[in-house]
């Protein structure tokens, strides 16, 4: 879906409104309908409820730009866009600010990260990722003619090509070789493999500087220095945690590594390769993590520092002429900036935003069609268009008005107020108002289930911003759905951080998304080469903070783990990293499609009467409930309205079980949807379902509160006594329209769906042969899109649905 801003977004004029303007102007933002995410014109709001105010000239470049290169003339831009659609490599022409050509690449076919001109600029040279090579272009009349790749392994070889560069004298070029942890040298013009060096695990960026080259370690907290032209070793250099981008001073021997999971940038004196200092991007003393630097540039006379921080929609302006460099100020962004590029002359700032100003509603994803599934739907994996903002660079009287920008967009004052912990004598609440103060809740159930979107399944309920036209999963298929939230509270704006399932158990149980699983799960998403390795097992997935476990243990706080970060089709279960050890059920079956709900409810019922008679129940639950997903209409599989049944039966059990128990007074129960990925809605694409149960929660009502997977983390962190491990969980609105200080008693008996819990899927049913491909081992390993079409068909038939007035808000 292409964004709703114009092609380019005005010139923003250093001449700024005022404060009072600039405030004034942010609450007329959505005028006249409830805050919602997604793009507003010229501006946006993410679904974690951050405003967008971008600066200089928006121009919409692709799906999820990751690359970007300037050519030896200034002249033009080169971007990768690596999202889970049609990646492509787009020209951007510098002088008229428009995009001349894009080369699209359609799966399996792909791109990652890495491009790089030649110096005489007749060449450009690019990462395809997956397919283990480097794409190779001449630049005839101003336009990219692909020639043959340079092969970089077999087909079937795990390479994968990321980062680039290439020598002075344009002889050699630099291959980064993320998968085979190495870094190769090749002859440009044969194509020949020379040279190579070991590097450390999961190498991302190169750059060279003098006769040395160094490579970043992503999956570490290293980078890797050899020497020039044999790669023989030169040194190991330890930085920040997960080290991503780097950048060569132009004017002094120093290099600089963005460090993307501790927030700061780790500055490498080159004649000595030690590290001289690490300057910090936190928004505020004391941040917790969350800024994601990811991108950066250095200025021709070696003074200034930008660096895009991903994290918080800002480029930070650091100052380098000080002994301890310092930021300046911040340029607001639109969302997610992944690279920032300097024009030739320093005047001018090229940043590349993975997501634009969001997604926006997506009532016809999906819709039935035989046509390509690009051009007809509104996938959430494919609709975010990327963009590349067109910055002068600011002085330093402009630059403090953006910085003010950044402050408000991003809440910064209000979550930096929320730092200090709060006293165990103050008055007790539900949700406490500081972390530390006593709660009237003392255990939280914690359920998260799979890829509903809100209209799917209570866009039918009165009371609610929804559209029963998209509702697939009604009142007789998910009866306890509706009734829990029209007995207890029915949120109809919450919102999935994430998009899909990759970084939907990450923001669900870490409070956010690292630089690795962002940048990655795009082409997992499409089959291009890369595996699912998002739910433990591999540490780069890891933010610094770890997960809700890792925060629990650090606080004291007890807790059982049921299926979440187990091990895929395992059972026993087991734990994916060693800090679930002894806390993950083994009686709990995780992801496996082919069990029941139902026998993971009555797994979790064994134990919780075994807490009820011992008087001891665990501060916090978290437990997979994944049948809704569905297994689309695969033979052997019951059918997707019997599975969406069967998760809804054993939520309604779970909340009948507690409210029935000795805990029914201080215990807590939320269910979410870890992503909102496979369906419509006619607000955002990131609108989903959320539920609670429990004596302090409202009782009949309605909150429209602008909530996200961040508010629950945030509530969870206030009742349990948890620091919060992420900007976005400080700085996200808790659940207080929803839960009261005074506990009424419940008992609720679980409703029976009129949906049969065991229909089978019949061998012609919609769907049928797409649904025996799908790849249901893992979470999401299916193709993007499939299976939405899938549920669409099985459940309303081949009939498309209408275009709605909510597709040009």
């Amino acid at each position: 879906m292409k964004p709703r801003c114009a092609i380019e977004r005005r010139r923003l004029r250093w001449a700024l409104p005022s404060a009072a303007a600039v405030v004034m102007a942010l609450a007329v933002l959505g005028v006249g309908q409830p805050r919602t995410p997604g793009p507003r014109g010229e501006e946006g709001v993410t679904p974690g409820n951050w405003t967008l105010t971008p600066a200089g000239v928006q121009v919409p470049i692709g799906d999820r730009p990751l690359g970007a290169a300037l050519s030896p003339d200034g002249g033009y831009l080169a971007v990768t866009n690596d999202g889970a659609g049609v990646q492509s490599i787009a020209l951007l022409d510098t002088a008229s600010r428009r995009v001349v050509q894009t080369v699209p690449y359609h799966t399996p076919e792909g791109l990652f990260v890495g491009v790089t001109w030649s110096p005489d600029g007749r060449r450009l040279f690019a990462s395809a990722g997956g397919n283990n090579r480097v794409r190779a272009y001449d630049v005839r009349n101003g336009l990219l003619v692909e020639g043959p790749s340079i092969m970089m392994g077999e087909p079937s070889a795990k390479v994968y090509p990321a980062g680039l560069a290439m020598t002075a004298d344009g002889r050699t070029l630099l291959v980064v070789e993320n998968l085979a942890n190495r870094l190769a040298a090749v002859d440009p013009a044969s194509g020949a493999v020379g040279a190579t060096a070991a590097t450390g695990r999961l190498p991302y960026a190169v750059a060279i500087l003098g006769d040395k080259a160094y490579v970043s370690n992503w999956g570490a907290g290293s980078v890797t220095a050899v020497r020039l032209p044999s790669l023989a070793p030169a040194a190991t250099i330890a930085v920040g945690l997960h080290p991503a981008a780097l950048a060569a001073d132009p004017a002094r021997a120093r290099l600089y590594v963005a460090n993307t999971d501790d927030d700061t940038v780790s500055v490498i004196d080159t004649r000595t390769d030690r590290v001289i200092a690490t300057p910090s991007l936190a928004p505020y003393r004391g941040a917790p993590e969350g800024s994601v630097p990811d991108g950066l540039a250095v200025s021709p006379d070696g003074r200034r520092l930008f660096v895009a921080n991903a994290g918080n929609n800002d480029v930070a302006v650091v100052d380098l002429t000080r002994p301890a460099p310092a930021v300046l100020g911040l340029i607001p962004t639109a969302w997610y900036p992944t690279t920032v590029t300097l024009s030739h002359d320093g005047q001018t700032l090229f940043i590349t935003n993975a997501k634009g100003l969001g997604a926006g509603p997506n009532p016809r994803g999906p819709v039935p069609t035989r046509g390509p599934a690009e051009a007809s739907e509104q996938y959430i994996a494919q609709m975010i268009t990327g963009t590349v903002a067109i910055v002068p660079v600011p002085a330093q009287a402009d630059l403090d008005v953006l910085t003010a920008h950044v402050v408000r967009n991003n809440g910064v004052n209000e979550a930096a107020a929320r730092l200090g912990g709060g006293a165990a004598t103050a008055a007790a609440h539900a949700i406490p108002r500081r972390v530390g103060e006593p709660s009237l809740i003392k255990h939280v159930i914690y359920v998260i289930k799979e890829n509903r979107t809100y209209d799917q399944v209570l866009g039918d309920l009165p009371g609610g911003d929804g559209d029963a036209r998209l509702t697939l999963f009604g009142r007789d298929v998910a009866p306890n759905h509706h009734r829990l939230a029209e007995a207890f509270v029915l949120l109809d704006h919450f919102y999935a951080d994430a998009e899909v399932s990759a970084d939907g158990h990450n923001w669900s149980t870490a409070g956010m998304t690292n630089d690795y699983v962002q940048k990655n799960w795009p082409a997992t998403y499409s089959n291009r080469g890369r595996g699912y390795d998002y739910e433990g097992g591999e540490p780069a997935a890891y933010p610094r903070g770890g997960f809700l476990w890792d925060a629990a243990t650090r606080a004291g706080v007890t807790y059982r783990v049921y299926g979440e970060f187990t091990e895929f089709m395992q059972y026993p279960s087991r734990g994916t990293m060693a800090a679930l050890e002894r806390h993950v059920a083994p009686t709990y079956h995780g992801w496996d499609l082919h069990v029941p709900d139902q026998t993971r409810i009555d797994e979790w019922l064994a134990e919780f009467r075994g807490f009820e008679r011992g008087g001891a129940l665990p501060q916090l639950t978290i437990m997979r409930l994944p049948n809704d997903h569905t297994a689309g209409t695969r033979r052997g599989y019951p059918t997707p309205q019997a599975m969406v049944a069967d998760n809804d039966l054993a939520l309604g059990r779970l909340v009948e079980a507690v409210g029935r128990s000795r805990f029914w007074k201080d215990t807590l129960i939320i269910a979410v949807e870890d992503d909102a990925q496979d369906g419509p809605d006619h607000i955002d694409a990131h609108r989903t379902v959320a539920l609670l149960a429990g004596a302090y929660v409202r009782r009949h009502a309605v909150d429209h509160t602008f909530y996200s997977t961040a508010s629950l983390l945030r509530t969870i962190d206030l009742i349990l006594g948890i620091p919060s491990t992420t900007q976005y969980e400080l700085a996200a609105t808790p659940l207080l329209g929803a839960i009261t200080d005074t506990p009424v008693p419940y008992r609720y008996a679980a409703a029976r769906p009129r949906q049969s819990l065991t229909a089978m899927n019949p061998p012609d049913a919609p769907g049928a042969a797409a649904s025996s491909r799908l790849d249901l081992r893992r979470a999401d390993e299916t193709p993007p899109g499939v299976l939405d079409r899938i549920l669409w068909q099985a459940v309303k038939g081949p009939i498309p649905l209408p275009r709605t007035p909510y597709e040009i808000r």
